[in-house]
This record gives structure tokens, sequence and C-alpha cells, in this order.
């Protein structure tokens, strides 16, 4: 009752929200298109500057929205011959306002976003438009890039393969095409450079994101990371997958599908230790303990299958992408998962890395002064959109009325007689020469269909994660006549089904199959080439629209529903593109993943209540209502971890944006004394602070303490006498060491010159930073694994996580100060050559040495002689750091 209240009221205001906008701004920009196209091309392209000028003396974007729209709508038309329409115009002021524009498939969201785009890059601050695959960044860059560049703004394209200097260039351009993922990447290598001119990316400013859904939601289930390779053999995951296969299941293990959960038995682990020959599966913590790898094998081997989680080419484990069904080339399972399932499919075991950057999606994308989405289907997530982001959905109406017919649901028994059903369909509409779309949910299922057609000799192309580098010639054509096209999945295809064959994409299948090499940007002769082929497929195409489209349109076939409503809604969106005639129906079986883990006991209750026989479906809205029931059910389990994953991921973000704020200052800042002597003022009262304690008298300091640790941080004591030391106070000893450490530090620098030991700070403050930041990483990952069992004393671990983390991090914070000040006192600077630096000689960041500390290995000896120590106690190797973080690690 809620659900339908909330619906209805929020129709009502989406309407009243739809008016308001074509009040405002799609009336008054078409009251301008008279005027605007009577302008010649240079006076078109003078209104960019006239604009910027605008905006320098005073005004804001939304003063200059409606010209500006007018401005693009029509350079848009002159540059591709496509004319925004009024809906589109109103998705524009959407994604200018920050919001998510739902469009259906075919309405023109590519061009839609080149009028935010073009108004916000008026700006200065540049515009990133963020797509889901290199194919579609650079397809849109060299499509509408054009109309951008007619009107004097410079456009630029990222790609996995590009150079820096291609980076640099791309991102100084007032428009930037490129993927989520490069573009999350180059943030994490930007605040890992160790000099200013290798920072590619600069402000963030306002990003568009194509697929929003895709990016945002399904994407973000997965971290990005930077990682390096770690120390540890690769030979132990083929040892413990030798011994994953002895173990029995409801013996030695049990799992949990819905979860993809698995844990050993009692008689699991006393087995396993006996098979591995060690005394405790548990001997050591966390991600490095057998027992957790052991798991992970079992998973590898249990919870993730070949051609449905990965596919293995040349010798290589690739994740395929559950929602897009796109292979995730350079992506890897973290813990240790892509070495157990490489170890299960006998290829070579990567080395285990160790992350040294990572950021999530959730938080790099809300760095962004403004962002705003569009997809075909976001409605059904709005809640975790406004929740995350701050964005609410708009559904845009369609340019002509839909006029696809939904058919409801089939449900079968088993699989075999679902596919069964599926082949009769095809066959059936086939023969009346009607194109089909039938979407799959994994590569495994799209080949098996592929071979029941092919015993029946229908032809079919099948696009999958396999041969993706087809996939948009593949998905052009799939309304041709008596087309069949099996595909998995069909999130962000980013390419029209037109019926009737699309006769651009037709012309360059035929110019490639003579030899040419067809890239976006067409020189004059290929481009003339290509013109005479649309013009000669074009009449084809028409004359087979023409048939399609009497015949009922696109028919799509759904063989199982996905966890997520939006894609199986994405996979029906191919259908009725621009008012054409289509359809849809799913075909289910009570064996399929969704229906067996979260549905199975309401929809067999129904089967058993109609009576349903064998190789008899029962098709009734009761059936779909149950199955968007238990799929409600899937997406509240997953927003739920997202949920939680993020709510942690905070508390990390917090601490990335102190360390990556500190980075940029050693970076960027050409004097780097004032903050050098700023740590060293922290560290000297620090110091002082815990050996001279308030409330006592100076002969009961700890005055020997005092030296010893002063030597370790400085090399010199403190040289207060005996007889002095009753007068003693802190703050004068605090001006002493200062004094001492900045002589010493003058003396330093002189024996160089000022230019190279800037140089040297800034050198030394990095490695700091970074080697610190990378330990950080790695606690904080051991952390959260076993932060949970908290709960089991009644702690919130939530809490219990964020006080820890803070504990860590304020330790971190002071041992990068104390150690900056250290090793640049410490520091001996030596030529290449290895003879004493003159000060006229520069030299390089790779001669700076330091006096290297004890090493751990002799502290813990030390320590281990005194007996036992508190977790929270000083660590009495003299590091000044807790023990737990220390010696006690």
């Amino acid at each position: 009752m809620f659900g339908l209240i909330k619906e209805y009221f929020g129709k009502i205001s989406q309407d009243r929200f739809l008016k308001e906008v074509t009040e405002r701004f799609v009336d008054p920009v078409n009251s301008f298109e008279k005027e605007i196209s009577r302008l010649s091309d240079k006076e078109l392209a003078d209104k960019t500057p006239y604009f910027k000028n605008r905006l320098e003396n005073g005004e804001n974007l939304d003063d200059i929205l409606v010209e500006a729209f007018a401005v693009a709508r029509e350079a848009a038309r002159r540059v591709t011959g496509m004319r925004p329409f009024d809906v589109q115009i109103i998705g524009g002021v959407v994604l200018h306002e920050g919001k998510i524009a739902e469009m259906q498939t075919g309405e023109g969201k590519t061009l839609v976003a080149t009028m935010p785009a073009y108004l916000n890059a008026l700006t200065g601050k540049g515009v990133h438009i963020v797509t889901v695959n290199d194919y579609l960044a650079r397809r849109d860059r060299y499509w509408m890039g054009p109309i951008f560049e007619f009107l004097g703004l410079t456009v630029g394209l990222i790609q996995h393969a590009s150079t820096f200097e291609e980076r640099k260039k791309a991102y100084h351009g007032d428009i930037t095409y490129g993927t989520n993922t490069e573009y999350g990447f180059d943030y994490l290598r930007d605040n890992m450079a160790h000099r200013r001119e290798d920072i590619v990316q600069g402000e963030l400013n306002y990003a568009i994101i194509d697929e929003v859904d895709s990016i945002l939601i399904d994407e973000a289930r997965t971290p990005l990371i930077i990682s390096g390779p770690a120390e540890d053999s690769t030979e132990i995951y083929y040892k413990i997958d030798r011994v994953s296969r002895k173990l029995s299941h409801s013996v030695d293990f049990d799992f949990e599908e819905k979860t993809r959960s698995i844990w050993l038995t009692e008689e699991g682990i006393s087995k396993v230790e006996k098979l591995l020959h060690v005394d405790n599966l548990y001997d050591t913590a966390g991600k490095d303990s057998i027992e957790q790898r052991v798991r992970q094998s079992l998973r590898a081997h249990h919870l993730y299958k070949k051609d449905v989680d990965y596919v293995v080419r040349n010798g290589e484990v690739i994740i395929v992408d559950e929602f897009t069904g796109r292979l995730m080339e350079g992506r890897r399972y973290s813990d240790g998962l892509h070495q157990a399932i490489e170890a299960k499919e006998n290829v070579q075991v990567a080395n285990e890395n160790q992350t040294l950057a990572s950021v999530t999606y959730q938080n790099y994308f809300r760095m962004y002064d403004k962002i705003c989405g569009m997809t075909g289907t976001a409605k059904t997530e709005e809640d975790e959109f406004v929740y995350t982001y701050g964005m609410p959905v708009v559904v845009i109406p369609t340019n002509m009325p839909l006029k696809r017919t939904n058919y409801p649901d089939v449900i079968y028994r088993t699989e075999k007689e679902k596919f069964e059903a599926v082949v009769e369909e095809i066959e059936k509409w086939h023969q009346e020469g009607r194109p089909m779309l039938v979407g799959t949910i994994s590569i495994e299922k799209s080949e098996k269909l592929s071979r029941m057609l092919e015993k029946k000799k229908i032809p079919h192309q099948v696009l999958n994660a396999k041969n993706h580098e087809r996939e948009a010639a593949i998905i052009a054509q799939a309304g041709r006549k008596g087309a069949v096209t099996i595909s998995t999945n069909m999130a962000g295809r980013g390419t029209d089904i037109i019926l009737g064959g699309n006769p651009e994409y037709l012309a360059r299948e035929e110019l490639t199959s003579q030899g040419h090499s067809l890239e976006f940007d067409l020189n004059p002769d290929q481009q003339n080439q290509l013109q005479q082929l649309v013009q000669k497929f074009q009449k084809i195409a028409g004359e087979e629209h023409t048939f399609v489209v009497e015949k009922g349109g696109l028919h799509v076939i759904g063989t199982e529903r996905h966890e997520s409503r939006r894609i199986d809604n994405q996979l029906r969106g191919r259908a009725g593109r621009q008012g054409d005639p289509g359809s849809s129906r799913f075909f289910l079986s009570m064996e399929d993943d969704l229906l067996r883990l979260f549905g199975s006991e309401r929809i067999s209750g129904i089967m058993d209540k109609f009576g349903v026989e064998e190789g008899v479906p029962i098709e009734h809205g009761l059936v779909t209502r149950a199955i968007e029931g238990a799929q409600k059910k899937v997406e509240g389990y997953h927003f739920n971890i997202r949920k939680t994953l993020l709510q942690y991921d905070d508390v990390m973000n917090k601490q990335r944006e102190v360390i990556y704020n500190q980075r940029r200052t050693l970076l960027t800042e050409d004097n780097l004394r004032p903050l050098i002597f700023e740590m060293l003022n922290d560290v000297v009262h620090e110091c002082v602070r815990t050996y001279a304690l308030e409330k006592t008298y100076p002969e009961e300091w700890d005055w020997d303490g005092f030296d010893h640790r002063l030597f370790d941080l400085f090399g010199f004591g403190h040289g207060i006498p005996v007889e002095q030391r009753s007068q003693a106070k802190p703050e004068e000893l605090e001006k002493i060491i200062i004094a001492r450490y900045k002589e010493i530090y003058e003396q330093k620098v002189s024996e160089v010159n000022d230019k190279v030991f800037r140089e040297v700070e800034r050198f030394v403050g990095l490695r700091v930073v970074d080697g610190y930041w990378k330990e950080q990483l790695h606690n904080m990952d051991h952390l959260r694994e076993g932060i949970g069992l908290r709960a089991v004393g009644q702690k919130d671990p939530f809490v219990e996580y964020q006080i820890e983390a803070f504990d860590m991090f304020h330790d971190m914070i002071a041992q990068i100060r104390e150690d900056i000040v250290k090793y640049l006192l410490r520091i001996r600077l030596v030529p290449e050559g290895g003879k004493p630096a003159a000060s006229h000689r520069p030299v390089q960041p790779s001669t700076v040495r330091t006096n290297q500390a004890p090493s751990s290995e002799n502290r813990k000896t030390e320590v281990t002689k005194k007996g036992k120590i508190g977790r929270n106690d000083p660590c009495p190797c003299g590091s000044g750091k807790k023990y737990k973080y220390c010696c006690g690690k």
C-alpha cells in the first residue's frame, strides 16, 4: 500500500517538474531557434566567447542556459544533421541540475549530453563525459566531438592505451571523453606521482555519466586498486588446490550460494591440517592464514564457474562482468581468490598483490563539484542514488508513444523444458521473418542455446564476452529481417537496434571486408566511399524496415530473469525504439538460480495450486509479481552490502583525503621548510611531554630515557647538566632542542645548496608518506577482515572499526612527522661518483641515502627480553609507538 501511495505522489511530483522545465526552458529555447538559425557559422561559433564573457561579468550558468542550449542544438543540426527533440532538451536540463535522466533506449542520450556539456564547459573548469568502455568513448568523441569543436571548444579522449602525454593533453581539453576505470586510475596515479609535472587529471568539476546505473551501482561493488607484487610464493596456491580437491561437501565443508560464503567443518579443519602437515590452520591471522586460502580455493571450485564468472583465454583468467557480460581486462579478484581460480584452471598463478592505492567509485565521483547521469533504467534504484550520491531520478517521456507489448512471463518446471520452448518460439518467428533478440545471463547458457539452434539449422549471431570486439556491429544489425541474435546481458551496449538494419554499419562492414581499416576519424576519401555505400544500403534497409514493422517489429526473448530488474528492463527496452512496434517475453524455469535461491517456495505453491503438469508452462500475473518480489529481495540485499561497504570506506576516505592533501602539498609547494619546521615543533613537543611529565618535579623526569629518545630521533641529546636539571622547564627544553635541530639543518643545507636541498626535502617527504600509507592500507585491510568478531562481545563492529582506525591513523601521522624530520637531519648527500657532494653539483633523488634504524627483528629480540607488555603501552624498543602498532604487530 505504501509503495502505491509513494508511486502515485511521485508521478504527480514528476509531472509537475516536467511541466515546469518545459515552461522555463524548453519553450524559451524553441523561441530562440529562428533567431539562432539565421546566424552564419562564424557568428554561431562566436557565441562561445560571448557566453564566457557574460560569466566573467557575474552571470551564472542558469542565466545563459536557454541561449547556450539553443546554440548547441543549432550546432548539432549543422554538424551531425540531428536536431535535439524537446524531450532531449528536458533531459539536458535534468543533467545540468545534477540529476539522473532515465530515457528509453533509442531516445538519443548521447546527443542529450552535448547541451549540458557545452554549457558547463564555458566555465573553463572542464567537463568529463564518462562511458562504460573504450569503444563508446572513442565513438562518442568522434561522433559528438565535432559539435564542440565547431563552437570553438577543445575535446580530449582517454583510452586504456593512451600515453602519459596523450592523457595530459586530453585532460587539458574543455571536454574529455573516457571510461570510469581510466578516470579513477588516473586519479590514483596522480596521487602516487613524485613530480608535479606527472599530474594529469587536474580539477574534478562536472561529470556526465552514461549508463549511470551500470557504473555507480553495478561496478561500484568493486573498488579501484593499484597494487604492486608482494613477496609471497605462489607454490602454496597449487598445494592448497590439490588439498581442496580431496575435501567433500557437507562432510569437510559447507557453503551458501546466496552470499557465496564457505566454511570448514571440524572434520575439514583436521583433514586439511593433516594433508598440509601443519599443527594449526589459524597460525597466522586474516588474509595470510592458511585457513583463509583454503576457503578461497573451495570458493573457486564450488562457487565460481568457468564461462559464467570468468573465462580462460591465452593462459589467463579474465573476469566476466555479471551485469554487462563484458570481459574486465586487468581486473583481478582480491584476497587470493584470483590465484585460487588460476590454480584450479592450472594456469600460471600470478603473485599476490599488495595495495598501493585504492578508491571506490562512490567516493571518487563524490569528489566532483557536480555529477549527473543518464540511462534507460534507474528508477528502480532511485533510493540508492539519492542515499549515496544525492541524485534523484527523473523519467523523461519518450519522443514517440511506446508501442511495445510486454507479454507475461512463462514458467516451466525444468530448464530443459524452458530451452526447448525458447527454441520453438525462435523457430516460429524466424519462419515469419521477424527479427529476435535473445538474452541470456551467462556465456555458458548462450553457447548452449546456440548449439540447439544449430541443430535446427537456424542462422544466428552470438554476442558474449568471448567475441565482444564485434558487439556494436552485431547489435546494429539485430533488427534486420529474420535476424536472430543471442546476447549475454544487454547493459550499456550503446548501439541502437534499427528495424531493417543500420545503413552506416552495413557500409562500414563492406569497406572493412574490402581491406580498409576504418577508425572514427575518417579521411576525406574514406568519408566519400562511406557515404556512397550508406546511400546504397539505405534503400535495402528501408525495404526491410517496412517488412519488419508489418511483422510486429523486434521480438525480445529473455531466457532467465536477472537478479536485478534493471538488467531485465535493459533487455526489454531494446524493442519499441522511437515509436517502432515490438514485443518481449521471458521464459523461466524452477531450476533458474534466481527462483531456486530466492523465490522457489512461493512460486512452487502457485504452480501446485494451478496443478501444472510436466512440459506445461504457467503464464499468470501472480507468477510475474512473485518473481519481481524475489528480485526486490535480492536488490535490497545487495544495496545493504554496498551501503555497509560505503560506510566502512567513508572512514578510509577521510584518511585518504588527509594523506592525498598532504601529498599534494609536498608535491606542489615551492618552499617546504615552514611545513617541516612545523612538523619538528609537533615532534619535539610530543617527545618533551612524554618524558617531562606535568605535575611532577624535574628531578623525577626520565632524563636518561629522554636522552636516548633524542639520540634516536636527531642524533644528539638534550645536553642539560645534572646540576641544572632541577630548574628545567618543558617550554625551555623544546626551544633548546628546536634551536639545535635548526642549526644542524642549516649547516646541512649549506653543504650543498638551497635549491638542491629543497628537492631532497620533497623526495624524502613523499617517500615517507607513501611508505606509511601503503602499510596503513594493509593494516586497515586486516582490521576490516576481523572486526565483525567484535559483535560476539556485544560491541558494534562499525563503532569499534572507527575507534581502531582513528588510533591507527593518529599513530601513522605522528610516525610520518617523526621520520621526515629524522631522515632530513641524518641524510648524507652523495653524488653519483661517490665523492663528497660539492655545493655547486646537483644531487639526483636516487643518490639520497639515510641512516637505517635498527631492524624490526633486532627490536623484537630486545622487546621479548622485557617480559609481558600491554598492547597500548609505549613500545620498549624506543620507537615511540604503541606496542600493538610496533613490535607487537
